[in-house]
């Protein structure tokens, strides 16, 4: 048969100005500022920001006071900004919208395979499952949607961290740890990467009862989407067969192009 086996980076610098004809400097300004905040996952003091952004303290200020006065962000007592309440207002929505424009291109996938489709993303250090269409065949399964898992122990979270560089991989591992889940999950970080690394070669990864004993998945990453995505489609091994598998590779791939030429 076919060779079928068996970036949490850096704070990202906002621009001081985005070369955009046309284009509103201070409100690029202000959504590189929320991105940046969101991006560090926890409160930033303005030297922080300024170190990160580029932009003069006194430019922040005004652009971090009018954020909290809207809601978008929030001051905590040592005088920290961290992401704002109202920003669940536009969450919400994008989760509504991501998840209406996945859906046809799961049940593309449950057309093609038959076994469960997922859509999955990177959230901060965990996995979380988005979308979903369940196979022609009844079987319960923990991929469900909302559900959030380290991503060590799944064919998405092993599709979306090899993404990222070795450094960024480690850094995730050591903050998460690879607690094991079954006899099969990987629990040493070297042989992780170097799974990371048949994964870059292949263009997908698998679960091989790593996370859910007797359930066998295979993901691949959504390219040229702004979100870090994944798509996967999981079943039982019985019927998740190395056959399948060949099949179902291409099909995988395709769908993730359509999703991601969708949203980027």
């Amino acid at each position: 048969m076919n060779d079928v086996p068996n970036r949490t980076g850096d704070t990202p610098v906002v621009p001081v100005a985005r070369a955009r004809s046309g284009g509103v400097q201070s409100l690029e300004r202000a959504f590189g500022l929320l991105e940046l905040v969101a991006a560090h996952r926890g409160a930033m003091a303005i030297s922080e920001l300024a170190g990160a952004s580029g932009l003069p303290p006194p430019t922040l200020h005004r652009l971090a006071r009018t954020l909290v006065d809207l809601g978008y962000l929030r001051q905590d007592p040592s005088r920290r900004y961290a992401l704002g309440p109202r920003l669940f207002l536009l969450t919400e929505s994008s989760s509504t919208m991501l998840n209406s424009v996945a859906l046809p291109h799961l049940a593309h996938l449950v057309d093609e395979i038959g076994e469960t489709a997922n859509l999955a993303m990177l959230d901060g250090d965990l996995v979380a499952y988005v979308a979903q269409v369940p196979g022609r065949h009844s079987m319960r399964m923990f991929t469900v949607v909302g559900r959030r898992v380290q991503p060590h122990c799944t064919a998405v979270g092993k599709a979306l961290l090899a993404g990222s560089t070795d450094d960024e991989v480690r850094a995730l591992l050591e903050r998460t740890g690879l607690p094991r889940h079954t006899p099969h999950t990987i629990s040493e970080p070297g042989e992780f990467l170097v799974q990371l690394d048949r994964v870059r070669d292949l263009g997908y990864a698998l679960d091989e009862g790593e996370q859910e004993v007797g359930v066998r998945c295979v993901a691949v990453a959504v390219p040229g989407s702004t979100l870090r995505l994944a798509m996967s489609v999981s079943g039982p091994a019985p019927r998740m067969t190395d056959e399948l598998l060949v099949d179902a590779v291409p099909v995988l791939q395709e769908a993730a192009r359509s999703l991601g030429a969708e949203l980027s």
